[in-house]
């Protein structure tokens, strides 16, 4: 997907995952011949074809999400990122080092043991002569889809000034106050290396969730009535009320639950139904992350159906077009999709970021 948000202008020379289903989802929509399956450790730089403009890593959120068990960089998963920076530095040592690095993760990337984790990422990056900053970018700005990611951006630091690409301060659309606090624990030399990247707001969305709707879905099948009342009684009353506002307009509306155990007042654990009807879908999610498949309510009236979110719309709801190739298998998809990275926030950060900074060091060598 984040190949998808690049866009034609971009030439992929180099692409790696360990995951074989993600993989033969990959070759069947790009080709195979730049795709190595393979753990990142096991990745030669002999393999890596000349100096890269870009290298882009999303390494696994599972460690560091909310979702996950809080192990940090130091978990099983995440902990892949240090075997990829080993790449970097090996590359640095063969002066063919990306000018660009990108790093995507969810936010709580940032709050990771206390912070230490980012703290260890952005000293890494300065090690190894980047300027860099974050911003945090949530999909809904683009997407019917809450999805908020943190993207790490480092720029060689000897390649241009990037002052037309810097603020002098955080901007509160990009820069959250996690992001502010992260960075106030940076010490001092790590700082300065730090950019609070410009970034030009989004227009408005003109999508939204019904509009990603299908109407008759192939991969997912209308739950029975007696299944759709079972949702509708594990809802709390606040859910419930949500529910019968909106019956009462008698117009077509689409909501989407997600299935979570909540501790009562008394200590006690239920499984309930959360329904929102904001014509926004919930962050789609692994079932490997600890979270349930997204499971959409449409009502008109007192008529109530509900289902799982189709492939496709669960493709659309992460940007890609529909012709975009998923993997048969239902679980498959969602895997792919609920791992991935929204498509046209990577084609905001390529055409406001990565491209003028590329376009500026190009311009800077023929000035030379």
């Amino acid at each position: 997907m984040a190949r998808a948000g690049l866009g034609s202008s971009w030439e992929c020379v180099f692409a790696n995952d360990i995951d074989s289903k993600k993989a033969e989802s990959y070759r069947s929509n790009w080709g195979g011949n730049t795709l190595k399956l393979s753990d990142v450790a096991l990745v030669q730089t002999r393999e890596l074809p000349g100096q890269a403009d870009l290298v882009w890593a999303s390494f696994p959120c599972q460690d560091l999400s909310l979702a996950g068990m809080g192990a940090g960089l130091k978990g099983d998963r995440s902990g892949t990122f240090w075997p990829f920076w080993k790449k970097i530095t090996a590359l640095k040592q063969e002066n063919r080092n990306p000018k660009i690095v990108v790093l995507e993760n969810v936010c709580g990337a940032l709050t990771s043991h206390e912070g230490k984790d980012f703290t260890a990422i952005c000293e890494a990056l300065e090690k190894e002569g980047y300027k860099f900053g974050a911003v945090v970018i949530d999909a809904v700005d683009f997407l019917p889809q809450s999805r908020p990611r943190l993207f790490i951006i480092g720029v060689q630091n000897d390649l241009m000034s990037l002052d037309h690409l810097r603020k002098d301060s955080p901007d509160d659309k990009w820069h959250t106050d996690a992001l502010v606090k992260a960075y106030s624990q940076l010490n001092t030399a790590t700082k300065a290396s730090w950019i609070w990247w410009n970034l030009p707001y989004p227009a408005n969305r003109a999508v939204n969730l019904a509009d990603i709707i299908e109407k008759k879905p192939t991969t997912v099948k209308w739950h029975s009535e007696e299944q759709t009342n079972r949702l509708i009684e594990l809802m709390s009353p606040v859910n419930l009320a949500k529910l019968q506002k909106v019956r009462k307009e008698k117009r077509l509306k689409v909501g989407t639950i997600y299935r979570r155990t909540r501790t009562n007042s008394d200590g006690t654990k239920n499984q309930r139904a959360e329904i929102r009807f904001d014509d926004i879908a919930g962050c789609l999610r692994t079932p490997t992350g600890g979270s349930s498949r997204q499971i959409i309510m449409i009502v008109n009236g007192q008529s109530v159906r509900s289902r799982l979110l189709s492939s496709r719309e669960a493709a659309r709801l992460m940007g890609l077009p529909d012709n975009y190739k998923l993997p048969e298998n239902y679980n498959d998809s969602y895997h792919l999709l609920g791992d991935g990275i929204a498509v046209p926030v990577v084609s905001h950060i390529a055409k406001h970021l990565l491209e003028p900074i590329l376009s500026d060091i190009g311009k800077a060598k023929k000035v030379a």
